[in-house]
């Protein structure tokens, strides 16, 4: 295989020829027994204790200046970065000076990672350091990395083009360190949610990513082949149906942390691969549910930012204390200032009409005010509001409302004009549950590739008896992305689904050819 090399990517292999001439192995097998790290340090060095005597540290190569017979370089690890001092006698004090002559000076690059073994002090500029007594190669770099400049408090020739942020998250995490914290953030709100749901008494557990019915939410599946049982199998689009046949079973209470997949469009909050938490709690309702989310919500945030304020985007948003409960039908009332309840297939499209909001002909009753949700309401909703009792059509695995048959004891959490979450208290009635999966079945055969399929094995588990349930779904993603201020899913996850590269620049080639005609 041909790969083009640059002018410095070839130097770089001409160095680790020489290394290896000189008998240096430049990705050494053994152990290096590294005992503390850049902000250990940063943090704990006392001068007059003499701490930190004996260090041995690990990290990449980000700078260095070589002034004669001692250099001053840079070191970064995971917890951040630190000035090393590497003198030519020291790590050479026998007359054989390649190790700093050659190898430091010459064969190193930026970007290589070292190990330093020494001991911590502070230079006559006031500079605490590392002062190398023995330097190791662990890995030998073998790109250029951008290199990111500090001057004056501002940054210079940072990397912020998505397309390479995001295709190589690598490089981003290692020149971007501030990009790790949000990751620390996601893993922290997982932690808080665990925490929070095994206190309640729910257990964790794992359902089918492989499935024969793709149930559980209105989305198109993946659809992949089983070769051995020779059936056709969907990648889960949600896991809704398999924890509450484990609520019939007998738990009490179930959750899980699932990655699903939506077969869709991809835009800045929607990637076809994603993470979502599902709980189901036996013997509760909506009302209880929604109680329950705003406590979590609160103990996120203090936990992950020591406030209950979160700024996203322009707004500032409080996930402290109650929140706004809004039926969604007032809503439209409010924001689009059109009454829908009680109108028919016919009338509603003539709103949509009126109104200007797009729909399809396969739409039925439950999309059509769905769709007049999103275009007047959705982006009005900033504060945490519950929109609850939906009408019956848009939720087809929902317990009727026990005051209006025609509506349903559901809620959407919506956050910054996006939905956060879902919840009902369940549908456990069987006979209700297979005529709502004929309606839906009947939306497929109208063209509806959205539309659920029926679950003859869920209906079966029902007619065994569930008892009285609260069920909530949640985007892990989005969550993510509001609890750390970020305005795209790319930037809370580490590799996003992106088109592929050759394909890419295939593209790019025709537009610049036809800006050129």
């Amino acid at each position: 295989m041909n790969i083009e090399l640059s002018e410095q990517e070839q130097i770089r292999r001409e160095s680790l020829a020489k290394l290896r001439e000189l008998g240096i192995e430049p990705y050494p097998a053994a152990e290096y027994p590294v005992n503390t790290t850049a902000e250990q340090i940063l943090e704990g060095y006392d001068p007059e204790k003499g701490n930190f005597g004996e260090v041995c540290i690990a990290g990449r190569l980000m700078s260095r200046r070589i002034m004669g017979a001692a250099s001053f370089g840079e070191l970064q690890d995971e917890s951040g970065r630190i000035q090393i001092y590497v003198k030519r006698d020291e790590i050479c004090p026998d007359e054989d000076k390649t190790m700093y002559n050659t190898v430091w000076k010459r064969l190193l690059d930026i970007g290589d990672i070292i190990g330093i073994k020494g001991f911590a002090f502070i230079t006559q500029t006031g500079q605490l350091s590392v002062h190398a007594k023995e330097l190791t190669l662990l890995s030998k770099s073998l790109r250029v990395l951008p290199i990111v400049k500090e001057a004056e408090g501002q940054v210079f020739d940072a990397v912020t083009d998505p397309e390479l942020r995001y295709r190589q998250r690598y490089v981003d995490l290692i020149i971007n360190p501030q990009v790790k914290e949000v990751f620390v953030k996601r893993a922290q709100i997982i932690a808080t949610m665990r925490e929070y749901f095994n206190e309640a008494g729910c257990l964790e557990v794992e359902t089918p990513i492989l499935q024969g019915i793709p149930g559980g939410a209105t989305a198109r599946p993946f659809i992949t082949h089983h070769n051995a049982l020779d059936i056709p199998l969907y990648l889960r689009i949600a896991n809704e149906l398999y924890l509450k046949r484990l609520i019939v079973g007998g738990y009490s209470g179930v959750y899980e942390f699932a990655k699903d997949f939506r077969n869709e469009g991809m835009d800045k909050t929607h990637n076809p691969e994603f993470t979502c938490m599902e709980i189901y709690v036996a013997y509760k309702d909506y009302n209880w549910m929604m109680c329950f989310v705003e406590k979590m919500l609160e103990k996120i945030s203090l936990r992950v930012n020591g406030t209950t304020r979160v700024k996203i985007g322009e707004n500032e948003v409080d996930f402290g204390g109650s929140y706004r409960r809004l039926p969604i039908l007032e809503a439209i009332k409010e924001y689009a200032g059109v009454d829908v309840k009680g109108m028919d297939e016919d009338e509603l499209r003539a709103v949509c009409k009126k109104l200007n909001v797009d729909i399809e002909p396969s739409m039925g009753k439950g999309k059509l005010i769905d769709a007049i949700f999103g275009a007047y309401c959705e982006e009005k909703l900033i504060q945490p509001t519950f929109i609850i009792d939906y009408p019956v059509e848009m939720s087809p695995l929902t317990k009727r409302h026990r005051t209006d048959p025609s509506l349903t004891e559901r809620f959407e959490l919506f956050v910054c004009g996006k939905e956060l979450a879902n919840a009902y208290s369940e549908l456990n009635d069987p006979i209700d549950q297979l005529e709502r999966f004929e309606e839906q079945a009947a939306l497929k055969s109208k063209g509806d590739d959205e539309a659920m399929y029926i679950d003859m094995d869920f209906v079966r588990a029902l007619e065994y008896g569930m008892p009285p349930t609260s069920g909530l779904g949640m985007g892990i993603d989005r969550l993510t992305m509001f609890m750390t201020g970020q305005t795209t899913i790319q930037d809370v996850l580490f590799f996003p689904q992106m088109r592929p590269e050759k394909k890419l620049k295939k593209e790019e080639a025709g537009e610049n050819a036809a800006a050129e005609e």
